[in-house]
């Protein structure tokens, strides 16, 4: 295994040997890794409790893992973690009994407020470093992008989304992102 400098130099020499486009590209899925980071993953057990107290606190199982674009199974080991934990609880469904719900309690609730917090303080000190009219013009431009790619790279139009990870934190079976077509 190489050490972290003999990475960072193979890299750097990848990022000066491309061209233009390459250089795009290495530098969106830096910027792509970096969000996931930050924002913990789809099914990390912080977006779990953002996600439950944007719902109102209690919602199913089920609609809970549409939500974050994950896998039952993914969904209810970081949800058993969470319950554990005492941030929520799980009760089957008296309206239905094949669904369970899971609902925030009082320490869940604290959490993910204070959670969404410090989300939007980083969301403030992200662009910094851009003035407002800097700002204005990466949004334009990455509008532009995204737009673009989904009428050219998409079926139809229609939007992908990511996949993402599975229970042992890769993707697919073979190291690869897995898209499945949006249609709403």
């Amino acid at each position: 295994m190489r050490n972290e400098h003999e990475k960072e130099a193979w890299r750097e020499a990848q990022y000066q040997s491309a061209d233009t486009n390459g250089r795009l590209l290495i530098r969106l899925r830096d910027v792509g890794h970096m969000l996931r980071g930050m924002y913990e993953g789809r099914g990390s057990q912080q977006r779990v409790l953002t996600v439950l107290n944007e719902l109102g606190g209690s919602v199913t199982q089920r609609e809970l893992a549409e939500r974050l674009l994950i896998q039952s199974a993914s969904a209810s080991e970081v949800i058993g973690k969470l319950e554990s934990a005492g941030y929520v609880v799980r009760t089957v469904s008296e309206a239905d009994r094949r669904n369970v719900e899971v609902t925030l309690t009082e320490k869940g609730r604290e959490t993910a407020e204070e959670v969404k917090r410090q989300r939007e303080q980083r969301q403030e000190e992200m662009f910094l470093c851009l003035t407002d009219a800097e700002k204005e013009e990466l949004l334009v431009l990455l509008e532009k992008l995204s737009t673009d790619w989904e009428t050219r790279f998409s079926p139809s139009g229609a939007h992908f989304e990511h996949r993402h990870h599975g229970r042992d934190g890769h993707h697919g079976p073979h190291g690869h992102g897995e898209f499945r077509r949006r249609t709403e």
